[in-house]
């Protein structure tokens, strides 16, 4: 059963859907996990709402949620800056564990390519959360943009961000650009895109990706288990992405590359991602208490 919820982060309401699995006794206080959409997406009919419904079905409550310019959510459409959602995340870290069915101790957070590295970041400077989960995710914007914009395309991607810092200067306002010039993908792969999620972003967002290094910070996680899971054919992210993620992480962590997998590694019903993050969740955070 999923109910639809709002919270207030940096006085913007965020929409989210709290998912209580089916058939839990009154006054039980279950495990929960956050779990964050990609690059301008939504938590609604995407590989967001696919996670929380898999985490649901394992027994864990899941609050999905939209951040602020995306999706229900408040706030400027498509202007999102990275430590504006890892704001968004604490709050809802403060909203969830304020909740009767919810064992505030045992709170995890995962996301998907954007909302990984958002979950990653938040995880690391927030002690709170109990595990983190990032698929498909990413550490370090400006080698990310380097091989998402490889060749030629490296130095017209570096002229749309000078020409929004000019741009700026002159008017005090951010150019608004193509989703698919700042994270190209496949058009194959768009079919897994929410219908709510936008085509339009601000300049000023692709700014704060190219800046954001959750690789600096995701050593302290530890001793907070973390999972990396990447598609070993990745074309929206580079799974090198995730290989120097856990290189830099502490222990416990995990990293599995999924063969003959892109950038959703759940869609389409893969059972084979889904019984690896059932495994992986059995021993590092299960459902019941050890």
């Amino acid at each position: 059963m999923d109910t639809p919820v709002s919270f207030v982060s940096d006085g913007i309401d965020i929409a989210g859907d709290l998912h209580i699995p089916d058939g839990t006794p009154p006054g039980t206080r279950l495990p929960a996990f956050i779990v964050l959409h990609g690059f301008i997406g939504s938590k609604d009919k995407s590989h967001a709402e696919i996670m929380a419904r898999l985490l649901e079905s394992f027994g864990y409550a899941v609050l999905r949620m939209d951040f602020r310019g995306c999706g229900k959510s408040g706030g400027k459409r498509g202007y999102v800056l990275c430590h504006d959602q890892v704001a968004d995340a604490k709050n809802a870290l403060n909203w969830l564990s304020q909740r009767p069915e919810i064992d505030p101790t045992r709170i995890g957070i995962i996301g998907h390519s954007f909302g990984a590295a958002v979950a990653c970041y938040a995880g690391a400077i927030d002690q709170r959360f109990a595990a983190v989960i990032s698929s498909c995710g990413w550490g370090h914007g400006e080698r990310k943009f380097m091989g998402q914009h490889p060749g030629e395309a490296w130095p017209k991607f570096l002229a749309m961000l000078a020409a929004n810092r000019a741009h700026k200067e002159k008017t005090g306002e951010a150019l608004t650009v193509p989703r698919f010039d700042v994270v190209p993908m496949q058009e194959h792969l768009r079919k897994n895109l929410s219908p709510n999620a936008l085509m339009e972003v601000s300049a000023d967002t692709a700014q704060s990706m190219f800046d954001f290094k959750a690789e600096e910070v995701v050593h302290w996680i530890s001793p907070r288990p973390v999972l990396f899971i990447h598609g070993a054919d990745d074309t929206v992210t580079p799974t090198e992405q995730s290989i120097r993620l856990w290189e830099k992480a502490g222990q416990p962590k995990d990293l599995v590359l999924i063969t003959g997998t892109d950038h959703f590694p759940l869609a389409a019903g893969n059972q084979r991602t889904a019984g690896i993050l059932k495994g992986w969740l059995d021993v590092h955070f299960p459902v019941a208490k050890a």
